[in-house]
């Protein structure tokens, strides 16, 4: 069945005020469609930035926060490569705090210093670093807020205002440059890391982690897994011994368990937008350490258990949890094709819905990839990440369904006759939006972007 851009929004909410998406929304605003709507709406052309850094329509203006290489403030070393998922913290007197992820893994360009009492595995060099800013935007303080993970990709917000880092590997002691075992969560406290360390959630699961989101009434974390290989993801939640107990609060433990939709082995195989199924179960996870063999590998009794192929972005909005699986090809072993999918669970109805999914009959081709991290923009609308081929932008999307291009890179990876661009990643905005902060992945760069946003 296949959908406009309009209908699409339409089933999200994203027309309303429903749906509160931050995070990676991968593939489901590209192509044809997007590439013809460019110009239209938004703030007007983007206007070339002489300094060759990033260009930006005319009355809007940036700032560098951070930058790959460069010395940190804190003394700790330099400001580790690979900038990717990221979120914004309100603070005191008007300042903002920003945590950011680092998606290094072995051999990095600059890893994530090890730091005393905040690093996991000396072997590791992912991790996240912590900004503090002022109302101005002006860094106070850059320093390390976990050290020695591997991968550190997406994540999500706690109720309780820290932030749950996820590393998408699982990498076992022995492997690699490794010490310990990864493929945890970690939490992160983004006003004072010491308070939090590196202490692995172990209960949360071990596996390739991608995001999570938070039910802010009952405490369930909802959890995502992007594996490379077939049997592909598992969608989980974790019922958490202390529900809504605050920082430090999920190392008390907790059950994992995995969605299993009767009758449904892949979700790609779904290709009809409202699908509904009653009465889906969540089984418990035979190991969620995954000692000797990964999760989505496991016995879950005759009846197996769902999965699905990239499993992505994972938002709560209203009373239910939004989950996303990007793409599936039959190529790579998935049960059917499609360009994207979004799912909606109501915990409340036990019920699973399809919002939407794009296919190859869609009247929205979407290509290999494109889009990665989403956030919602003060108009009401949203801003995307393009993670793909040629020049990279922040695209914004108005509620009317008209895509613009807000921010284009124009740092050159490559060479002037095989040009590259960095990717850009972790989009959000400040507590009272006057801000959008985004990063380069590649020159890792932090940007902060004002302007007239409301207008």
């Amino acid at each position: 069945m296949s959908a406009t851009r309009r209908q699409i929004l339409a089933r999200t909410g994203v027309l309303g005020a429903g749906i509160a998406f931050a995070g990676s929304l991968s593939e489901i605003f590209a192509g044809t469609a997007t590439a013809q709507s460019m110009g239209q709406g938004g703030y007007g052309p983007l206007v070339p930035d002489p300094d060759g850094l990033l260009d930006l329509p005319e009355g809007f203006r940036y700032k560098v926060l951070s930058r790959e290489g460069d010395p940190l403030p804190s003394g700790e070393g330099k400001v580790p490569s690979n900038c990717d998922g990221m979120s914004a913290f309100p603070g005191r007197g008007g300042r903002r705090h920003l945590v950011r992820n680092h998606e290094n893994r072995t051999a990095s360009r600059s890893p994530v210093p090890r730091v005393r009492d905040l690093t996991y595995d000396p072997g590791g060099e992912g991790g996240c670093t912590a900004l503090e800013l002022d109302a101005d935007d002006n860094v106070r303080s850059e320093r390390v807020a976990i050290a020695g993970t591997s991968t550190n990709c997406a994540g999500g917000h706690t109720p309780w205002n820290t932030w749950l880092t996820c590393e998408e590997t699982e990498f076992r002691a022995g492997e690699e440059n490794y010490t310990k075992d990864h493929g945890f969560i970690f939490e992160v406290d983004p006003y004072d890391p010491r308070r939090t360390g590196a202490v692995p959630l172990t209960a949360m699961g071990r596996f390739q982690h991608e995001a999570i989101a938070v039910d802010p009434g009952t405490g369930t974390v909802y959890e995502t897994e992007d594996a490379f290989q077939k049997p592909f993801g598992l969608f989980y939640r974790f019922l958490p011994a202390k529900p809504l107990g605050g920082r430090g609060s999920l190392r008390a433990g907790g059950r994992l368990q995995a969605l299993r939709v009767p009758g449904v082995p892949d979700l790609s195989t779904v290709q009809q937008p409202g699908a509904t199924f009653d009465h889906v179960t969540w089984v418990d996870v035979p190991d969620p350490l995954a000692r000797r063999t990964p999760i989505r590998f496991q016995d879950f009794g005759p009846e197996g258990i769902t999965h699905a192929q990239k499993l992505e972005g994972c938002y709560w909005g209203g009373s239910c949890v939004y989950f996303i699986s990007s793409f599936a090809h039959s190529k790579d072993g998935s049960a059917a094709d499609h360009y994207g999918q979004v799912w909606k669970y109501d915990p409340k109805r036990r019920r699973l819905t399809q919002v939407v999914v794009f296919g190859p009959d869609s009247d929205l081709q979407l290509p290999g990839e494109s889009p990665d991290n989403i956030c919602l923009a003060p108009n009401g609308g949203l801003m995307v990440c393009e993670d793909g081929e040629g020049a990279q932008h922040v695209y914004g999307l108005t509620r009317r369904g008209e895509v613009y291009a807000m921010a284009r890179g124009r740092q050159n990876i490559g060479t002037p006759e095989e040009p590259e661009w960095g990717e850009f990643a972790g989009v959000t905005f400040s507590p009272d939006h006057g801000t959008m902060y985004v990063n380069c992945y590649t020159p890792g760069t932090t940007f902060a972007v004002t302007g007239p946003w409301r207008h």
